[in-house]
């Protein structure tokens, strides 16, 4: 699918192999990933089959979940997701930002325009997103997208952890 979403910085198109280098940077490092239940990633390997497993997603009339690449002036920043649940009535948002761009308002403004995307095109109006509870930036983000937290739980487990965090479940 040919998907191409701008907004006044930022440019969005289906994240896939071509966003390898970018997506290595903010995937393999463990600072930029540590309130991430999914990553770091192991290594460049792994990175490329998630990234293979995006294309094919893209290419499905009934895709399971689809990821976004932020691009800022044609650099590759971060990713931006949705995954459909409850037989697609709802969709659970995700972002990762580069390390080096994080406090600039990116994951709100990809988000923002991404959500718009999938109401129209997938009739999605129900969105829930999680956060390890000491992830203040992406529960700011998650309030300015208009989520509200809804409750907040144990037995979240980071990858690069072992320690049991707690989780923030937002909903809009």
């Amino acid at each position: 699918m040919e998907m191409i979403l701008k907004t006044k910085r930022l440019t969005l198109v289906p994240l896939g192999t071509a966003h390898l280098e970018g997506a290595r940077i903010y995937s393999l490092d463990p600072e930029n990933t540590k309130m991430m239940c999914f990553l770091p990633c192991d290594d460049e390997r792994e990175v490329m089959d998630y990234l293979l497993k995006c294309e094919e997603q893209w290419r499905k009339e009934e895709p399971e979940y689809l990821d976004a690449a932020i691009l800022l002036g044609g650099v590759h920043i971060g990713a931006v997701s949705i995954e459909f649940l409850e037989g697609g009535t709802v969709g659970e948002l995700g972002w990762i930002i580069n390390k080096q761009y994080w406090g600039h308002g990116y994951a709100v403004e990809s988000a923002s325009v991404f959500m718009e995307f999938v109401r129209e095109k997938y009739g999605i109006t129900r969105f829930i997103a999680h956060a390890d509870s000491e992830n203040t930036a992406s529960r700011r983000a998650m309030e300015k997208l208009g989520m509200r937290l809804v409750e907040t739980y144990g037995g979240r487990r980071n990858r690069s952890s072992d320690e049991e965090r707690m989780e923030c479940l937002y909903e809009m």
